[in-house]
């Protein structure tokens, strides 16, 4: 069975348009899966952690036979191929050359150790909200409600389109 998924990315250390680039041709080569929408990039501020560089973000929409936690695995291997370290002793919300998130998987509400769908701060983060909302912005969030107004109810300021 295929599924629609999205997948936000992110990064802010490196070339981080060549790295989304690439992301986005890993994630289209992932068995059973094809990328059917993606986001522009979008400069965004740091979040969480504010004390490092700009972001630059986008969402995939994907149509994956994949379930939701073989497609988490594949998504740390991107990461980890991309130079990302998830260990111990990495910042939460720190500096990264890449962050994949998986955001939702279909309609799919689960919490399992290491994934929770939907993610359980999609629906606070701009930096999600303002790409999610311009390949989807019908897609209703499970528990959440329509991308559209949950990007309307978040302060998006310094936030812009890549150029």
């Amino acid at each position: 069975m295929i599924h629609r998924a999205y997948v936000g990315l992110g990064g802010n250390q490196g070339d981080v348009a060549a790295t989304l680039q690439s992301a986005l041709a890993a994630l289209a080569a992932l068995p059973g899966t094809t990328l059917a929408a993606r986001s522009s990039f979008w400069h965004t501020p740091p979040w969480g952690d504010t004390a490092q560089p700009p972001f630059l973000n986008a969402v995939a929409a994907l149509d994956t036979a994949l379930s939701p936690m073989p497609l988490l695995g594949a998504l740390l291997a991107i990461e980890r191929a991309h130079g990302r370290d998830r260990g111990a002793d990495a910042r939460r919300w720190g500096p990264r050359p890449l962050d994949l998130d998986l955001l939702l998987h279909g309609d799919t509400v689960l919490a399992e150790p290491g994934l929770e769908l939907p993610h359980p701060r999609l629906h606070q983060r701009a930096f999600v909200l303002v790409p999610l909302a311009e390949i989807a912005p019908d897609l209703v969030v499970p528990g959440r409600g329509r991308v559209a107004d949950l990007r309307a109810a978040v302060d998006a300021a310094g936030i812009e389109a890549q150029t």
